[in-house]
């Protein structure tokens, strides 16, 4: 019986395993804080601030 069980549970850890690699799950991957606060940083540099255009707008008047 020991023997038998054995096989067994190697054989249901092997399936659940292959069944995990299958469905992969749909969770976004971790982003660190630092990663984070560089993305915000580079976005406010590529788009400038409505603050900024609205002051822009205001000294062409």
């Amino acid at each position: 019986m020991n023997r038998r069980k054995k096989i067994i549970k190697k054989l249901q850890k092997k399936d659940k395993k292959a069944n995990a690699k299958i469905h992969k799950s749909n969770k976004p991957s971790y982003i660190s804080k630092a990663e984070r606060e560089k993305l915000v940083a580079q976005a406010n540099i590529e788009q400038p601030s409505i603050e900024e255009s609205i002051e822009a707008k205001d000294k062409q008047k």
